[in-house]
């Protein structure tokens, strides 16, 4: 039995972070909690239900002390990944790196092209995360001889990840703030419900993998503002982080960069 944490850690201070945790042995996996932000998945372990429509702030810096230990009560297996949606390195990171090359240069005519990061974004906080991570024992997998005997941070893009796990050719419109270049000509409501559709996509494809659907998503009709559906994205993210993991786990991710920084993404892509 083996745990994977996945984060989709914010590049910015004050801006909130899907938490997913999953666990399972051989082709049986599951959910054991998917929260909005670290306090909620803090909490979580504390037996608090999640509530999707308060609004949440991270620390600073994430204490990932905290994570890693709450995410250990809550799992009956050990912890063996932990998969991360932010650029990591053993190295500074003040531009743009091999592994962000790689991933554009191959996904990029499918619209999966990387953000360029720089010594401000993430910065510091990307370099306290790769920290933490560290001291608690998650050294960084590169291109490098990965020996999965041991626990290991991997590095996840979505975009191309969520290629494998729908069997689509181009990047898939999910994107709350994206919505209106998605859609132009559409109003509010309409890209909510749009929006939802993409959401209950990923949602079934990740309950094949992890034992059924993990959220429950609103009904369109009970979302009044395209920012009531971020909480969503952001778990849904997570979750995406924890299901590479699993692939990583099971030799299906291929590693994208160098020796000090690599984008793990699902070999079917």
């Amino acid at each position: 039995m083996r745990a994977v944490l996945g984060i989709d850690a914010a590049w910015t201070e004050g801006q909130p972070s899907g938490v997913a945790l999953i666990q399972g042995e051989g082709d049986r996996w599951r959910v054991v909690c998917a929260a909005p932000s670290y306090e909620a998945f803090l909490t979580a372990n504390c037996g608090t239900p999640v509530d999707w429509n308060a609004r949440r702030f991270n620390w600073a810096k994430p204490s990932i002390t905290e994570l890693i230990g709450a995410a250990r009560a809550m799992a009956t297996s050990t912890l063996c990944v932990v998969a991360v949606d932010m650029p990591l390195a053993n190295t500074a990171i003040i531009s743009r790196r091999v592994a962000d090359s790689e991933i554009s240069k191959i996904f990029g005519d499918r619209g999966c092209s990387t953000h360029s990061p720089s010594a401000v974004r993430p910065g510091q906080l990307g370099e306290s995360l790769m920290a933490q991570l560290l001291a608690q024992g998650f050294p960084l997998a590169t291109t490098d001889l990965v020996d999965l005997s041991v626990p290991c941070t991997i590095e996840v893009y979505p975009h191309p990840a969520l290629l494998a796990l729908l069997g689509s050719e181009y990047r898939i419109p999910y994107k709350v703030s994206r919505s209106l270049k998605y859609w132009p000509d559409t109003s509010v409501p309409e890209r909510i419900a749009l929006i939802l559709d993409e959401f209950e996509r990923i949602n079934a494809a990740l309950g094949l993998a992890l034992g059924g659907p993990p959220l429950v998503l609103p009904f369109a009709s009970g979302v009044h503002a395209l920012s009531g559906l971020k909480s969503y994205e952001d778990v849904l993210d997570a979750l995406v982080c924890a299901w590479v993991g699993l692939q990583f786990l099971q030799h299906c991710a291929t590693a994208y960069g160098d020796s000090s920084a690599a984008i793990w993404v699902p070999s079917a892509a």
